[in-house]
């Protein structure tokens, strides 16, 4: 049998006549010249079957010796295994030509190669195949040797193949893989409400470029756009681009546009334009663009940017309306720092609205007034504060939503009331008997039952007595290190009641480290273990690749879907390869390879799976016929232990739990995540009760 790199190779010889260089296979190829020397290992093993030897001269090359039928045989044999159905093919190919759109940088053969489970024989006859729709719009598909292969023509011919592309597979899986969850969710909706006279009236042709035009500005500001903001930036836009060609234009504002050139957004408002304009080739009047940025500045942003000029007014009138919502709590308010951007973040495009008689709908009014009553007629009543801010009413759906961001304050606020706690305080004289006495006594009716009150000699304090102790009173001088030590009057004057009443605030309002040190610990534990196990649910995957993929390659794959970080791939690639060299981790008794290591190439721990394409086993003869590949990683950091024993009960696992392994077996991602959760939810259990 061949691998894929092997037919590549075998595919040269036989077209050549005379010898060629290992170097020269790699750089038509396009891999190094070790994989090559790697592959041809396997080379006579693979040419048993015909009477054709492979041979290798230093100084000469290398070339196959033997007769025309053979050769001819072979490559018979080698079309023929290479063939795939039409259908698939045609599939195929149109996601090749949408790889290639989406992103112009040379790439190699082997990149589409274990993009799509084929081998790079494969990719290259279907890059000659779809070279000729790239043709049709004056681009070229040009490949150079040791670079890779990409799209080389004008922006314009570019766009032009772009919306082309999108016209023909508008209706497909195909076209989703060009856009993000935004733009996905704004297909859902066009196509679930075409019912609803507003969609309906919207051309869908204006529709797909105005979405495709953005998308590809990748502009971050536009980017950050909640998904409900971004839908209605690009409605608007597609109403305004119709109106425009059917030169309907609107009345200019002038009021209006004496805003926006002092404005950020306006910047991005211009850019959009242009863009349009290029795409449509039309000219859009500055009062559309106006109209853009009006939009963008009406938006919510999912945060908040802080170089804003109007921030210190924004500021200012958040202080002004979280006074008035109640002085008796306001101070606590403002310590929460994620209520206070949140509220800004809130602010900046509510006045923007407000100011522009811009509506916007809150489907959770009702329930806010019926669940958060109180809440919301406290917004009520400062809301006059924002209406003499920007001179209009201020509608139910903006007070809602103050509501909102209020109430959630809080909530947070009553969840984080602190249970103060009894302050033990060790008071030092030189015996321990005399002047200590008095203090404890002047000390006891001054702070009741909020404190523990210990008199010690000077020479008495040891380490558990340290611990125990929030801090000292001393009328003498003390240096203890990492023991917090207060001088004091042994007469405790006013001052020195006032420097110790601010010690007993502090103190009883933080936990008691020694008391709670270990509960603490447990709890960090837990929930560092419960965010892990989900992380490493959410982020697992299955593969599936060429059945003949050989261990390097199948490695490469795995870890480009595992990181978009060129330098984190290759070092978990070089620390995987580093820990099969000292002991290989393939077992075809068990029919799996378990390929696991600690590396610096991880952030988080992780699982994920390969399976060839047919579920069948693995036909490179280094896999020795295993059925799946196991790829278990963890980060070189501070919590190796805990992720060791966690991977490790997963580990014992796969050899114990038949279940398990069966379910793996059958390749089906969502049962292999369901069992991976019952396992690790058997481990969680099992470390509660440990740690309880």
């Amino acid at each position: 049998m061949f691998t894929p790199r092997l037919r590549q190779i075998l595919l040269i010889l036989l077209k050549t006549e005379k010898t060629t260089s290992i170097r020269r296979l790699a750089e038509q190829i396009g891999v190094s010249k070790r994989t090559i020397q790697r592959e041809l290992e396997y080379m006579d093993g693979a040419l048993r079957p015909y009477s054709i030897v492979f041979q290798s001269k230093t100084g000469t090359g290398v070339w196959l010796d033997g007769s025309k039928e053979e050769k001819e045989r072979l490559l018979a044999d080698l079309k023929e295994m290479d063939s795939v159905d039409t259908a698939d093919k045609s599939q195929r190919r149109k996601r090749l030509i949408l790889e290639m759109l989406k992103d112009r940088t040379a790439k190699k053969l082997y990149y589409y190669s274990m993009m799509f489970g084929v081998s790079e024989a494969t990719i290259s006859s279907d890059m000659d195949a779809i070279e000729k729709w790239f043709e049709r719009f004056h681009l070229q598909i040009l490949r150079k040797q040791g670079y890779g292969v990409s799209v080389e023509g004008s922006e314009k011919d570019y766009r032009r193949a772009m919306r082309s592309f999108i016209d023909q597979n508008m209706d497909t899986e195909i076209i989703r893989d060009f856009y993000e969850d935004k733009e996905n969710s704004l297909f859902q909706l066009i196509n679930k409400k075409n019912e609803n006279t507003m969609y309906r009236i919207l051309d869908k042709n204006i529709l797909k470029r105005v979405l495709t035009c953005i998308v590809r500005m990748k502009n971050s500001n536009i980017s950050c756009l909640t998904e409900d903001s971004y839908i209605g930036l690009i409605l608007h836009i597609t109403i305004a681009i119709n109106r425009i060609l059917k030169q309907e234009i609107i009345e200019e504002n002038e009021a209006l546009l004496s805003q926006i050139k002092k404005d950020e957004e306006y910047k991005d408002a211009c850019s959009i334009s242009r863009a349009l304009e290029a795409e449509f080739e039309i000219e859009i009047p500055l009062i559309e663009t106006a109209y853009i940025w009006l939009h963008l500045k009406g938006a919510k942003r999912q945060y908040v940017k802080e170089n804003s000029s109007e921030q210190d007014q924004l500021i200012a009138l958040v202080n002004e309306l979280i006074d008035a919502y109640d002085p008796n709590i306001a101070y606590l308010l403002k310590q929460d720092d994620e209520f206070i951007r949140g509220l800004l973040a809130h602010m900046e495009p509510t006045l923007i609205r407000l100011k522009n008689g811009m509506n916007i709908a809150n489907p959770l009014l009702d329930q806010i007034k019926q669940d958060y009553a109180v809440i919301y007629q406290k917004c009520q009543s400062i809301a006059g504060i924002l209406q003499n801010y920007v001179g209009c009413e201020i509608p139910d759906a903006e007070i809602g939503f103050l509501a909102i961001h209020f109430g959630a304050a809080i909530v947070r606020m009553e969840n984080q009331q602190e249970q103060k706690r009894k302050v033990w305080i060790g008071v030092v004289c030189a015996s321990g008997i005399g002047i200590s006495r008095l203090m404890c006594t002047k000390l006891a009716k001054v702070f009741r039952d909020r404190v523990e009150i210990t008199p010690y000699g000077k020479e008495n304090i040891t380490p558990f007595i340290e611990k125990k102790t929030d801090f000292f009173l001393s009328s003498l001088p003390m240096e203890l290190e990492g023991v917090d030590i207060l001088e004091v009057s042994p007469l405790l004057l006013e001052e020195d009641i006032d420097a110790i009443e601010a010690k007993v605030s502090y103190y009883e309002r933080i936990p008691k480290v020694k008391q709670e040190e270990v509960f603490t610990r447990q709890l960090e534990q837990v929930n560092y273990l419960a965010v892990q196990i989900k992380r490493i649910l959410k982020e697992m995957f299955c593969m599936k690749v060429d059945p003949y993929i050989g261990f390097e390659e199948l490695l490469v794959a795995m870890t480009e879907k595992l990181t978009n970080y060129p330098q984190r791939r290759y070092q978990i690639q070089e620390d995987v390869t580093a820990r099969e060299h000292m002991a290989t981790q393939v077992f075809p008794e068990l029919e799996f390879a378990l390929l696991h290591t600690k590396t610096k190439g991880m952030v988080n721990p992780s699982i994920s799976f390969c399976f060839t394409k047919t579920l069948e086993p693995f036909r490179d003869p280094y896999f020795k016929e295993i059925r799946v590949v196991i790829l278990m990683l963890m980060p070189e950091d501070e919590h190796v232990k805990m992720n060791s024993d966690m991977l490790g009960f997963l580990t014992s696992s796969l050899v114990e739990d038949e279940h398990l392994m069966d379910t793996i077996f059958r390749g089906q991602e969502g049962e292999i995540r369901s069992e991976l959760s019952r396992c690790l939810k058997a481990y969680f259990n099992q470390f509660l009760e440990q740690t309880s």
